[in-house]
C-alpha cells in the first residue's frame, strides 16, 4: 500500500490541532482541541502539560479517522509548536509544576533587571529580547523566589519537549525551540553557559539540541494504539510554530515576508545568518544550522477583538462582529487605538503597556471602535515591518495566515497599510503543513524545503487601495506620535 499522507502537529496555545495532508498540501482532515488556561494570580499564565498530551494523542486519532484512511498509508508526522512554555519535570518524567507558558508576566522585574544591567550582551549573545516570555526570565524568577518545583526539578523542557519525553522516553529540543528559551546561542547552535549559571541550572537539566530534521521512532506501543498509528511510523521533530508558519506559506526567500495573526500575532522573514537588530526590537531564532527567522512578536491580535466583542456583549459570530466595520471608512473617524490589552512584546517589549482608545467623540459607535481595534492591530505589526526591514532589508511579497486571515475587510487592510500585494494560502494551518513538509524532507520523501512552493494551494492576491494607503499612511504618523507619547506613562 502506497503511503501518501502526513502529518501535522501544531501544539499551540490556544489549542492542540491535528491536520492530516496529501502530498500537494491539500487539507484532509482537521482535528482541534481547546486548552485550558490557568491564572493563579495577576499576570500569571499557565497550562497542564499533562492535559495537553492527551489532548494531541485524542487530535491524531480524530484527524486520522475523520480522513478516512489506514494507518499504512501515513507517512510520517512532524511537530509545530508555541514558543517559550516552561515545565519542571522530575527525575521520572513527570511534570511537578504546571506549564509557565509564553503570556505569564510574574518574572517582568527579574526581565527589566536584567535588561538595564547586561540586557545588550545577552541580547547580542542569544538574538532574544529580555522579556519575561522567556524561560530565561521566568528561570531566574523561579530561582530568586525559591519556587518549590525548580528547586526539585531534575529537568526543564517546554510541552513539546514534554510530548516527546511521555512518547519517546528522549529529552529532545530543536534549535528554533532552543532560541526561544533566551538561553541559546545560534552562532554556536549550543547552550550559553553564562546564562545557564545566571539561572541557578545545568547544562544536564536541558534537552539534546537537534537539527529540524531529526527523525524519532520508537514511540510507546499503548501510544500508538491510542493514536491509530503502525509503531515503527517515524515522527520528525519539526520546530517552533514561527519558523513552521514561514515554510507553509512559502515566504522562505529573501524579501518574503510572512504574518501570522491568530490570538496574537507575528511577523517574520527566514535569513541566511544571523542578524541582530541593534535597537532590539526584533528576534532572531536560529531554524536549521544556516539559516534563522528574524521577526517580532505582538501579544495583541485577535484577543484585543474578542475582548471588545466581549465588551460590547455582542451576541453574533466572529465575522459577522468584524463585518460591521465596513460601515466605517479608513481612519474610523479619528478614533485610534493602541492595542496593548496584555502588554507589548515587538515593537517596544514592555510587559507593563496598557491599551488606549484615542480620540472618542459623541458620534462614535460600536462599528468605530471595531475598525479602530482592526486598524490599531495592523498599524502595530506595520511598526513591527519597519524594524524587520533595518534587519532583513525590503519587503518584497507578504504571505498571511492566522484566524484574520479570513476576513476580506481585514486582508484589504493589510494591503493598504503595508502597500503591497497580500498573498494568502488556500488553508489556514500553514505551521501544520510546515511540520508536514518538514517530516516529508526528513524522510527523504521532498528533496528540500524551498520543494514546499510548488505545494501551497494559494488563492489570488489583495492588491492594495491606493486612496486607502494614502489615508493610512498619514494616520500611521499620528498612530506612532501617539504611541511615542503615551510609552512615557508605562
Amino acid at each position: 500500500m502506497s503511503k501518501e499522507f502526513v502529518i501535522g502537529l501544531d501544539l499551540g496555545t490556544t489549542s492542540v490541532k491535528a491536520c492530516v495532508f496529501n502530498l500537494k498540501g491539500k487539507v484532509i482532515s482537521e482535528a482541534e482541541k481547546l486548552n485550558t488556561f490557568f491564572y493563579p494570580q495577576p499576570g500569571w499564565s499557565e497550562q497542564d502539560p499533562v492535559e495537553i498530551e492527551r489532548s494531541a494523542v485524542l487530535a491524531v486519532r480524530e484527524a486520522i479517522e475523520l480522513a478516512g484512511i489506514k494507518k499504512e498509508e501515513i507517512i510520517s508526522l512532524g511537530f509545530s509548536a508555541a514558543m517559550h512554555s516552561l515545565i519542571c519535570v522530575n527525575q521520572n518524567g513527570e511534570p511537578i509544576s504546571p506549564a509557565v507558558i509564553w503570556a505569564d508576566g510574574r518574572s517582568q522585574a527579574q526581565a527589566e533587571t536584567i535588561k538595564k544591567t547586561i540586557g545588550d550582551t545577552v541580547y547580542a549573545k542569544t538574538g532574544t529580547p529580555i522579556h519575561p516570555m522567556t524561560p530565561f526570565a521566568k528561570l531566574l524568577w523561579m530561582k530568586e523566589n525559591n519556587y518549590e518545583p525548580y528547586l526539585k526539578a531534575a529537568s526543564f523542557m517546554s510541552i513539546k519537549e514534554y510530548l516527546l519525553l511521555c512518547w519517546f522516553s528522549q529529552r529532545m529540543i530543536d534549535y528554533s525551540m532552543a532560541s526561544a528559551t533566551g538561553l541559546f546561542n545560534p552562532a554556536k547552535l549550543d547552550w550559553e553557559p553564562e546564562l545557564l549559571e545566571l539561572t541557578g541550572i545545568r547544562r544536564e537539566q536541558l534537552s539534546e539540541i537537534v537539527p529540524p530534521t531529526q527523525m524519532l521512532t520508537g514511540i510507546r506501543a499503548d501510544i500508538a494504539e491510542q493514536m491509530g498509528i503502525d509503531a515503527d511510523m517515524p515522527f520528525v521533530m519539526g520546530a517552533a510554530d514561527g519558523q513552521l508558519a514561514n515554510l507553509g506559506i512559502g515566504a522562505i526567500l529573501p524579501g518574503e515576508v510572512a504574518v501570522s495573526v491568530g490570538t496574537s500575532g507575528a511577523i517574520r522573514q527566514l535569513a541566511r545568518d544571523i542578524k541582530i537588530d541593534e535597537s532590539q526590537e526584533t528576534f532572531c531564532y536560529s531554524f536549521t544550522a544556516d539559516t534563522a527567522i528574524i521577526g517580532g512578536p505582538t501579544n495583541n491580535g485577535g484577543i484585543a477583538l474578542q475582548w471588545l466583542k466581549e465588551l460590547f456583549n455582542y451576541h453574533g459570530s466572529f465575522t459577522e462582529f468584524l463585518r460591521e466595520a465596513e460601515k466605517v471608512a479608513p481612519g474610523a473617524e479619528g478614533l485610534l487605538f493602541l492595542p496593548y490589552l496584555n502588554g507589548e512584546r515587538a515593537p517596544i517589549w514592555n510587559q507593563r503597556a496598557k491599551g488606549n482608545f484615542y480620540g472618542i467623540s459623541i458620534t462614535h459607535k460600536r462599528e468605530h471602535f471595531i475598525r479602530a481595534v482592526l486598524e490599531g492591530v495592523t498599524f502595530n505589526l506595520y511598526q513591527i515591518g519597519e524594524a524587520l526591514e533595518r534587519s532583513a532589508g525590503e519587503t518584497k511579497r507578504l504571505y498571511v495566515n492566522g484566524g484574520l486571515a479570513r476576513s476580506p475587510l481585514w486582508l484589504q487592510m493589510m494591503a493598504d497599510v503595508f502597500e503591497a500585494d497580500i498573498y494568502v494560502s488556500e488553508t489556514h494551518h500553514s505551521a501544520a503543513w510546515g511540520a508536514a513538509w518538514t517530516a516529508l524532507v526528513a524522510t527523504g520523501t521532498v528533496n528540500s524545503f524551498e520543494e514546499i512552493k510548488k505545494n501551497i494551494p494559494m488563492g489570488e492576491p489583495i492588491v492594495p487601495n491606493q486612496e486607502n494607503s494614502l489615508t493610512y499612511k498619514a494616520i500611521y504618523s499620528n498612530y506612532i506620535r501617539l504611541a511615542k507619547d503615551i510609552e512615557k506613562q508605562f
